[in-house]
């Protein structure tokens, strides 16, 4: 396997090293750096790792670099990961539509969407306001059972989760 190097203009302006990139490449890819700091104090790590997890799941790593830090008062985890972003319907499910869900999962949808177009109807507001259909679909496509599935589906974050969640796995209960 042979090893192409890749002229530094094409990697971020924080990174001036080289990179490399398989023969089989059309053109090389541009990687972006995230930093996370997984904090060790209890009230923090989980929501710290679950931070990092979700971002992950969205994301193509290609390079992480980890180190342990202590300042006496505060030991964490610092985490590089060099990535580039995955493909607009593996990132977030938006190129997903009706037509791509199997009858199952377009009866969810519709369960889904009537739930959210009743609790909009109700709220006064327009039904993206709660979420949108590429929501939905993922939600549909994934079929999540408990809340921290849910949390991880595109589109919904630690917030919509915690405000529509228990609604919608009692949809999904219900069918």
């Amino acid at each position: 396997m042979k090893i192409k190097t890749v002229p530094n203009a094409t990697l971020p302006r924080l990174w001036p090293m080289t990179s490399c990139c398989w023969e089989n490449k059309r053109q090389p890819e541009i990687m972006n750096i995230k930093v996370f700091n997984i904090r060790l104090n209890k009230e923090f790590c989980q929501a710290d790792q679950d931070r990092m997890n979700e971002f992950l799941d969205r994301v193509e790593v290609k390079l992480t670099s980890t180190n342990f830090v202590t300042t006496g008062t505060t030991d964490f985890w610092s985490a590089t990961v060099f990535y580039v972003p995955k493909s607009a319907q593996e990132a977030d499910g938006k190129k997903f539509t009706e037509a791509d869900l199997s009858q199952q999962e377009l009866k969810i949808f519709t369960a889904l969407r009537q739930w959210r177009n009743d609790l909009a109807q109700k709220l006064d507001w327009t039904a993206f306001r709660i979420c949108h259909n590429s929501h939905l679909i993922a939600v549909a496509k994934r079929n999540p059972q408990t809340m921290h599935e849910l949390e991880r589906v595109p589109g919904f974050g630690k917030a919509r989760t915690e405000k529509y969640g228990d609604d919608i796995l009692a949809v999904l209960n219900a069918l």
